[in-house]
Formats: structure tokens, C-alpha cells, sequence
């Protein structure tokens, strides 16, 4: 591992702060400059592309926080996939890394960099070359890559620098950047549909469906507004489920707290990467089968509302729903088993966080062992069943054909709700540095 570790020690990272704790107002406004710096991104085309080659590939833009047709076409598709091959690779025992050390963090860190840096120029590649993303007449295909890697390695160090310097990641920021982009289009968007006399925003398809005498263009757009909405509120309350477990202070006798577990314990994780995995199973099946190939209806979740409007209802219509749930269940919670092994999740890890946090069992003496098997008994039931939970919301979401998709409105209000958290704990440890003292922080 010599000569990997000193290649990972060559690669281009950003410098974490010196400080030991950045101030609110420090990770506030990193934040907002890269959320700037996505969106300046986003709309700036890439030289020399075909503007026929942008169609059938929206689908990308939600779940990869990418902006099709910008210098950020790749969004966060290579970060993702190369998280999904580490995990996997870990997870079966192929590459096994000691995440309890600091070595090993640095070390699965920069093999992830690496991996990451390799997806960006495959995929690159597959876009310019399979035709996803075409030259015009006259333009080496090696101009549309070179932007694309460039793309794709900037999108790298934006999440380092949000990661190491603002709230959350990058790679959430991102999504819920580009969800709440989509959502907001898709309501008010005046342009027409090719085809059609109708726009694509669907506050104005109302107006228009009840002015020209069609029922049905106004009664689908409000059911997808009523479902977005659904969803939102939905995902809104299951996302404030928890568990909480009673501890108390070792050096404060009499005070305690309540340990919260998330119902959701493993968050958003294993909705990004079933929904990565299944774009990029879409992309490729397009790009090789092209736009009708069968594949792709097993892998996109059919509009239901569409067909209650409309009609069209069939068996192989229930076995898609079926097949498009299963496989976003069944992936979840084998990814969220595989988050909760890496990421320091486990009852062990845990145990140690609370004990450093000087917090101890109420009526046991202070010893990890008791606290990491009470923490068995929460941990992975919790694991299970907020994976097969967050997979059932996302999918069975998807399938209302919400604005932003489900899948993209979950993970927008799992993000946001993080990053709530994350603001209001680092307000108020800045205004009450004695609580930062008494929970250890410093």
C-alpha cells in the first residue's frame, strides 16, 4: 500500500480549516459562495455541443444534481458511483479498510478521490462517445470531454470545500439545489411542450385546461400539485420519528439527556446511491438501446396519477410498480447495512461518541461494552426498518409523478432538515460557549 498511499497524498484535496471549530458565520458563507458557484455553473453551456443530443436525459438532473447541457453535465453521478463501488467492494470483503483509524479514514478517503476521478472520465466518456451528449459538425469529441472532466473534478472539490468548510456535504447541497431548480420550473415554466398547445408549468396548464374546456389537462395538474404536496408533508412527518435513550452525565449527578436514534438512522444515503445505481442503469440502457429500449420501463417508476386521468391501467403496469419497488427496497437496505459498517454508525462506534461525550447508562457503571449492547438492540432493527422505510417513501413517492419526483422531494426535506439541524446546533454552541465546554466540544 506504499505506493498508493503516497499517490493518494499527490492528488488535489482542499485544505481543512486549521481551526479546530469553524464559527457560524464561516460555514454560512462558504456554503452560500458554492451554492453560487453550483448554480453559475449550471448555466454555462458547454462549447460545441448539439443541442439535439439534451432529450431523454432530464431524469439525470434530479438524482445527480447536474444541469444537462452546462459544464456540469456529470454532477454528482461519478462522487456517487464511486461511493456505491467502494461500499460494495467493503462491503463483500474484496477491499477491507480499518475505518476505527485515522490511517484508514485517509486511506478509504483517498481511494474514494481516486475512484471518483476515474468515473468522471468514464463517464465523460460514455456521454461524448455513445452519443448521450454530440459535437456538432466540426468539433473534436475531445472538447466536449476535457469540459466534462473539468466539470466533474470542480463538482469534487465544491462538496470537499462545503464537506470541510460550510454545513453538510456538497453532494446534498447539490441535490436539494437542483430538486428545489426543478420543482420551481415545473410549476411556473411558460414554454409550450413540442406537440402541444399547452405549457409546461403546471400552475398555467390549469389556467389554460379550464379556459380551452379540458377537464382532464387541469384535473392532472392539480393531482401532481396535491401529490407534491402530499409527499412533502409526509416525508415531513416521518422524518421527525425517532427513538431517544435515556443517559445521563457521569460528572453531573442528577442531569441526563435523551439520546435521539432516527427511525431514518442511516438518512438519505441509501436513497442516493439506489437512485444513482438505477440512473445509471437508465443511462446506460439509453445510450446503448436507445430511447425506447424495454429495459428502462423496469427501472422508471410509471406515473400513476397519469393513468388514473387518462386511462391505460394494465398487468405489466402492476409488474413494473412492483419490480421498480422491490428493487429500490431491496437496495436500500443493503446499502443502508453497508453506510452503517463504513460510515461509523455501528453500536460500537456510537458507544464511543457518547462515552467521550461523558454520558453513561443511567444504574450501570461506565463501561462501553453495556452501552454498545444496549445500542445493539436499537441500531440495526433500526437500520432494517428505515431502510425498507425511506426505499417504500421514495419509490412508491416516485410513483405519484410529484414535482421534482419523489425520490427528489425526500431527499430535498431529508437534506434540508439535516441542514437545519446542523445551523442550530453551530448557533448555539457560538452564542453559549460554556455548553461547548461542558459537552466537550473544545
Amino acid at each position: 500500500m506504499g505506493f498508493l498511499d503516497t499517490f493518494i497524498h499527490t492528488l488535489p484535496v482542499v485544505a481543512p480549516p486549521k481551526e479546530k471549530r469553524l464559527s457560524f458565520s464561516t460555514k454560512l458563507k462558504w456554503t452560500l459562495i458554492i451554492l453560487f458557484a453550483f448554480f453559475i455553473l449550471g448555466v454555462m453551456p458547454l462549447f460545441g455541443l448539439e443541442s439535439s443530443a439534451l432529450q431523454n436525459f432530464q431524469f439525470l438532473e434530479i438524482v445527480f444534481g447536474a444541469s444537462m447541457g452546462s459544464i456540469i453535465s456529470l454532477g454528482i453521478g461519478p462522487i456517487v458511483t464511486a461511493s456505491i463501488v467502494l461500499q460494495l467492494l467493503n462491503g463483500v470483503g474484496i477491499v477491507k479498510f480499518d475505518l476505527t483509524s485515522h490511517e484508514g479514514k485517509e486511506r478509504f478517503q483517498g481511494i474514494q478521490r481516486i475512484l471518483s476521478i476515474g468515473f468522471v472520465i468514464l463517464e465523460a466518456l460514455i456521454y461524448v462517445l455513445l452519443g448521450g451528449l454530440s459535437p456538432m459538425p466540426g468539433i473534436p469529441a475531445f472538447v466536449l470531454i476535457f469540459q466534462l472532466f473539468l466539470g466533474g473534478i470542480l463538482i469534487m472539490l465544491m462538496d470537499e470545500v462545503v464537506t470541510k468548510w460550510g454545513f453538510g456535504s456538497g453532494i446534498s447541497l447539490f441535490i436539494a439545489a437542483g430538486v428545489a431548480k426543478q420543482i420551481f420550473i415545473q410549476l411556473i415554466m411558460p414554454i409550450k411542450r413540442a406537440g402541444s398547445e399547452y405549457s409546461s408549468g403546471y400552475l398555467l396548464q390549469i389556467v389554460q385546461g379550464l379556459q380551452n374546456g379540458d377537464p382532464k389537462i387541469a384535473a392532472f395538474a392539480i393531482l401532481t400539485i396535491l401529490a407534491t404536496a402530499g409527499v412533502f408533508l409526509l416525508v415531513v412527518y416521518v422524518q421527525s420519528m425517532k427513538v431517544e435513550i435515556p443517559l445521563s452525565f457521569g460528572r453531573v449527578r442528577g442531569y441526563g439527556i435523551r439520546w435521539p436514534l432516527q427511525f431514518f438512522y442511516t438518512s438519505n444515503i441509501p436513497v442516493i446511491l439506489v437512485a444513482a445505481l438505477i440512473a445509471n442503469i437508465q443511462l446506460i440502457a439509453q445510450l446503448v438501446g436507445g430511447a425506447n429500449s424495454p429495459l428502462i420501463n423496469w427501472f422508471r417508476g410509471p406515473n400513476i396519477l397519469n393513468v388514473l386521468v387518462n386511462g391505460g391501467w394494465s398487468w405489466v403496469l402492476l409488474l413494473q410498480v412492483l419490480v421498480y419497488v422491490l428493487i429500490f427496497v431491496g437496495g436500500s437496505i443493503i446499502f443502508g447495512i453497508f453506510w452503517v459498517q463504513t460510515a461509523g454508525l455501528d453500536a460500537r462506534s456510537q458507544a464511543k461518541n457518547i462515552m467521550n461525550a461523558g454520558l453513561q447508562v443511567p444504574g450501570f457503571r461506565k463501561d462501553p461494552r453495556v452501552l454498545e449492547h444496549m445500542l445493539d438492540r436499537y441500531i440495526w432493527p433500526l437500520t432494517i426498518m428505515g431502510s425498507i422505510g425511506v426505499g417504500l417513501l421514495a419509490s412508491l413517492a416516485d410513483l405519484t409523478g410529484a414535482l421534482g419526483s419523489g425520490t427528489g422531494i425526500l431527499l430535498t426535506v431529508m437534506i434540508v432538515y439535516r441542514l437545519y439541524e446542523d445551523v442550530a446546533r453551530q448557533h448555539m454552541m457560538d452564542l453559549n460557549p460554556g455548553m461547548r465546554k461542558f459537552l466537550g466540544s473544545d
